[in-house]
């Protein structure tokens, strides 16, 4: 597997209040999107990002990174569960166009590791 992005998932409990903060005081001025529950800030030039998360819509819990595998996700989940990882959301095609799966890792963090439709 190769990991192609990380960004970090920070919880907020609202979304449009916290964006000021981000992109008026850090300047990620770039809102990447926005789905309500997730949106997703840049810098300029791409190079700081950050997604800020409510609650996951789909999976039991929510995630403190998400990491872009590409066309590696089906063998990244397969090397996942025979390394006994804890799988905590399967492999899951999401109606937003993402295929995901969250792990937990051995310090407890969990994972979204996931493979964008258009990657």
């Amino acid at each position: 597997m190769q990991v192609t992005g990380i960004r970090a998932n920070l919880s907020v409990p609202d979304i449009g209040k916290a964006r000021d903060f981000y992109t008026d005081y850090l300047g990620l001025s770039v809102e990447a999107f926005n789905m309500g529950w997730v949106a997703n800030f840049q810098s300029p030039d791409g190079q700081a990002v950050v997604q800020l998360v409510t609650r996951d819509a789909t999976a039991p819990v929510d995630s403190v990174i998400s990491a872009a595998v590409g066309e590696d996700i089906e063998a990244a989940y397969e090397d996942a569960q025979r390394r006994g990882y804890e799988i905590v959301y399967p492999l899951t095609t999401e109606p937003w166009g993402i295929r995901r799966f969250f792990v937990r890792a051995p310090d407890g963090n969990v994972i979204n590791v996931n493979s964008h439709t258009d990657q």
